[in-house]
């Protein structure tokens, strides 16, 4: 069981929660050679099919589906259930050794309890005969293995408040084997987890930390997850110890304990930088499914692992791809996204294999698989499109969440599925049903409003409820600077989009208040970036004065700034930043700069990687005739003149009687789809936006630019003299 294919191929899922009673052990040999024998023929679903029959929805339910964890249950072809077992799933990796029965509840039935044997056990505790610590564990234990039918009877008769109250009278005077043993029964029991004697055990717990072995200790924890119990001081405890001893550790304890640290939530980042010291020295002997369990942990706490090691699981991943489950995926996903490391082989791979298990995967996990590429900015169609057919179908499993993750992760791509006019549809449907949902959590609402406006959809309904002054009132006080901005974006979109529209939008007052946040956040160092700030002041030496160049956010409610430049009809520069005053000094001449074949080569040049045959960006250039290739970069047959037109821009009048205005971006890597010159969705609306206003859009693109910033000046000056008047069109 060593083997890592071998352990992740075993996928006979553990039924924790719904019905623990009748749970499997931990791990299975006679089941794992007859699931062998079935995997022939059922690899095409996420997890092959188990004998195992666990009960979908209520627990009184008569009628029993195969379930796969983290799938979607199906009846022929529609799909009728979603089930998601919070319990058992997340465990699933426990079965994959021997090792992880020491350290983990068994749900393990070694004998039942007669109804003969219930009478007489509560009839010896009605009499309250001074009963010994080592009987009331075994009378605990005996009632666990009840039948199921008979369990709320015995929790409903006082006899059992009797023992309950006994068995806390003396919890000191129990070994830790009774402890143990009894807090297992509770798990089997179902005792609530708001049961009072419940935090009696875990004070006595809390205190024997020190006394337990590691093994013991992780257990204890397991079973306290099981109870669905908040154990915060033992968890605590715990934690102090396991630094202590966290170098002795062996595999399944590691992966045990960074699934226990994940279902708490907090613990010392001390404690989570050793694990990791710990994980890598058992990094051959891992198996898929544990990576997706330490990367789930690692996430629950929101720390990260190296980019070294993810590396290392994404490889070990891409080797074992067939084998690992659903869910273990979309965990190693979360944790890519979390790390931003861009393992694009990886997600190469993933791109290939899931949109075959998406017809089996629950609508969260493929909301999961989904973000995480549009979170990396990575665009695979053949994944998008997969999503894009599922959902029409399966949106009313969506929740507010779900909804506005899968209109964000199309948007941001800026992808248009070809199905869109049943994909934005249902999701919008589904809004407008879960309206209430939306109001409990506005950022989603206004998440999916902003991803609409991305892709240039503007429900009105829905857009004047976000307006609403009730909706901004609401947002406003239980939100933060991100949902005022977004408001701002949307409310900014209409105005421009959509003339039609005719409700309620911001008041004044606010979108002034916005734009100074915003204004103030553009001017903070990390924003400024240096080949932005280089771009400027050479557009000011260029033109003759910082009067002639506008540094600001031509459209505050897209968030960025740009170089705003007039030209008059003929082609001259016109003062446009009031904020400089000339003081009537004589100004510079604007500069022309004389552009030498030396230079021409250089540039033809520059960056070579390029693929233009990638470019969905349309920033205004002018029209490619004809294209030469030199050292691998397109070029224009007319690039050349547009380096050179300086004498002719100044002297001959154009056919346009009105001013050029011209927004100039200086773009990076961050407006870009990875790999690729697509533009992303809020760099997309502003550009699209700016045109509508009139505006011709100017773009130094960084694979130009930013090699451009380490030439010397007068390369600088004739590169952006070809991209400023090379806008301008003749006929």
């Amino acid at each position: 069981m060593d083997s890592a294919k071998t352990s992740a191929s075993f996928k006979k899922a553990n039924s924790y929660g719904a019905d623990l009673q009748e749970s499997p052990g931990l791990y299975n040999p006679t089941a794992e050679r007859d699931y062998k024998r079935q995997h022939s023929t059922t690899r095409s679903r996420i997890w092959p099919t188990s004998k195992k029959q666990i009960l979908v929805g209520s627990r009184e339910t008569s009628e029993t589906k195969l379930i796969d964890p983290f799938a979607q249950i199906r009846t022929g072809k529609s799909y009728t259930v979603e089930s998601f077992d919070t319990l058992s799933v997340p465990r699933f990796f426990q079965q994959c050794r021997p090792e992880y029965r020491l350290v983990c509840y068994s749900a393990d039935h070694p004998m039942d309890t007669s109804t003969g044997e219930r009478v007489a056990i509560l009839q010896e505790v009605a009499l309250g005969n001074n009963l010994a610590t080592s009987k009331i564990a075994d009378f605990w234990e005996k009632l666990s293995f009840l039948p199921k039918r008979q369990i709320g009877t015995l929790r409903a008769n006082k006899t059992f408040e009797v023992l309950c109250s006994l068995s806390t009278e003396r919890l000191r005077l129990y070994t830790n084997t009774e402890l143990i043993r009894m807090l297992g029964s509770f798990v089997r029991l179902k005792i609530p987890p708001k049961q009072s004697m419940l935090k009696d055990y875990e004070l006595e717990f809390s205190r024997r930390v020190w006394d337990l072995s590691t093994s013991e200790l992780l257990r204890v924890a397991d079973t306290w997850r099981c109870l669905c119990c908040s154990v915060p001081k033992f968890l605590d405890n715990m934690y102090s110890y396991m630094q202590l001893h966290c170098m002795d550790l062996d595999l399944a304890q590691v992966v045990q304990l960074v699934y226990i640290i994940g279902e708490g939530r907090h613990v010392p980042k001390e404690l989570m930088k050793k694990l990791e010291s710990m994980v890598l020295r058992y990094l051959n002997s891992i198996n898929v499914e544990e990576i997706g369990a330490i990367c789930l942990g690692y996430f629950k706490t929101g720390n990260g692992l190296s980019e070294y090691l993810m590396r290392k699981f994404g490889n070990k991943i891409i080797q074992n791809m067939e084998d690992i489950s659903s869910y273990s995926l979309v965990n190693t996903l979360k944790m890519f996204r979390f790390t931003r490391v861009d393992h694009i082989d990886f997600f190469r791979q993933v791109g290939k294999v899931v949109p075959k298990r998406i017809p089996d995967m629950g609508i969260q996990g493929i909301m999961h698989v989904t973000l995480s590429f549009a979170s990396m900015h990575i665009m695979n169609e053949d994944l998008m499109d997969a999503v894009a057919l599922a959902i029409p179908d399966r949106a009313s499993y969506c929740r507010s969440k779900d909804i506005a993750k899968f209109l964000w992760a199309f948007g941001i791509l800026t992808y248009e599925p070809s199905n869109a006019d049943t994909f934005y549809p249902a999701l919008i449907n589904e809004i407008r049903k879960n309206m209430r949902e939306f109001e409990v959590f506005p950022e989603h609402f206004l998440t999916c409003l902003m991803a609409l406006a991305f892709c240039e959809r503007f429900p009105l309904d829905l857009i004047e409820l976000a307006l609403s002054e009730k909706f901004i009132t609401q947002s406003t006080k239980i939100s933060l600077f991100e949902l005022k901005k977004d408001l701002f974006t949307i409310a900014g979109s209409v105005q421009i989009e959509c003339p039609e529209y005719k409700g309620q939008t911001l008041l004044p007052e606010l979108q002034q208040e916005i734009t100074e946040m915003l204004l103030n956040l553009s001017n903070q160092e990390i924003y400024l970036k240096a080949e932005f700030l280089k771009a400027a002041s050479l557009l000011e030496i260029m033109l003759g004065g910082p009067e002639f160049v506008k540094n600001h956010m031509i459209l505050p409610h897209t968030r960025s700034r740009d170089l705003e430049v007039h030209l008059d009809i003929y082609n001259k520069p016109i003062a446009i930043n009031a904020s400089v005053a000339t003081g009537g000094q004589p100004q510079p001449k604007p500069l022309s700069p004389e552009v030498t074949d030396g230079f021409d080569g250089q540039l033809l040049d520059m960056n070579s990687k390029q693929n233009s045959e990638n470019s969905d960006d349309h920033s205004v250039d002018v029209p490619i005739h004809k294209l030469q290739k030199r050292n691998g970069f397109l070029i224009t047959d007319n690039l050349l003149f547009k380096m050179n037109l300086g004498d002719k821009l100044s002297q001959e009048p154009l056919c346009r009687t009105d001013t050029l205005k011209l927004a100039i971006q200086v773009t990076n890597r961050n407006h870009y789809c990875y790999g690729m010159k697509r533009l992303l969705g809020l760099h997309n609306l502003k550009r699209r936006q700016l045109r509508k206003l009139g505006y011709v859009v100017v773009e130094l693109p960084y694979w130009e630019w930013y090699p451009l910033t380490k030439r010397t000046q007068s390369e600088q000056l004739a590169y952006l003299h070809y991209k400023v008047f090379g806008s301008v069109h003749y006929d």
